[in-house]
């Protein structure tokens, strides 16, 4: 299994699945800030990282998008989802949210915290409140069911978790949300996730965090065809 891969949240969510479920991996670094080669963008056509090639299907496949990428993984392994309809279901409910709601929300609201030129007060303030009400939407789900997001663990708290994981830099505190932070924290301890996080340490460049300003600029410029 080939993982084209970087130290974001949504590289975090495979690396965390294929360490839960025990497959071997190759870890590819894509460099976020540079031009996609025709290879990569045959594996990705929306030049994003992750993406993965799988050589050990039956011809070898390749994925791209993290939701499902976690969706293809789970079923390949027949674990982390249900294998009944309705238990299914909710696990992937759970999965869209996060890919249509939580992540888009969080990198918005990153995005002009963090990286915005100049700040943007109604950008800020409309994102912030945006994921503080995700935040609460997956507490009273947890608090709902006592335990994972849709009853056992499963793809949705994997997707969801590496979101959760940046809520310092959202600039929100897991004390308001008590059923999420006891949520996190038992996440946060399991070796599989700790493994999943550290996967790209060491190799170089792969931290988000080294790109400088004008490798910034590189990535938050792309438009078409380039």
């Amino acid at each position: 299994m080939d993982l084209h891969y970087a130290e974001t949240p949504n590289g975090w969510k495979v690396s965390i699945c294929l360490e839960e479920l025990g497959l071997p991996y190759r870890l590819i670094r894509v460099p976020l800030d540079q031009p996609r080669t025709p290879e990569f963008l045959a594996i990705s056509p929306n030049g994003r990282i992750p993406a993965i090639v799988d050589h050990d299907a039956a011809e070898p496949i390749a994925i791209f998008e993290s939701g499902a990428i976690l969706l293809y993984l789970a079923e390949r392994a027949r674990r982390l989802i249900p294998a009944d309809t309705v238990g299914r279901s909710h696990v992937i409910q759970w999965l869209m949210w996060q890919m249509a709601g939580l992540g888009p929300m969080a990198g918005q609201n990153g995005h002009f915290r963090l990286y915005a030129p100049e700040p943007v007060p109604y950008a800020i303030e409309r994102y912030g409140n945006e994921v503080h009400r995700l935040y609460g939407v997956l507490d009273n789900q947890l608090a709902r069911t006592g335990a994972f997001i849709a009853g056992n663990y499963s793809i949705a708290d994997i997707a969801c978790f590496p979101w959760i994981m940046t809520h310092k830099k959202q600039g929100l505190s897991l004390d308001d949300f008590p059923a999420l932070q006891r949520w996190f924290a038992e996440l946060r301890a399991r070796p599989q996730v700790q493994r999943g996080l550290a996967a790209g340490k060491g190799i170089d460049g792969m931290r988000n965090n080294d790109m400088d300003a004008a490798a910034r600029a590189r990535l938050f410029g792309w438009k078409a065809a380039e």
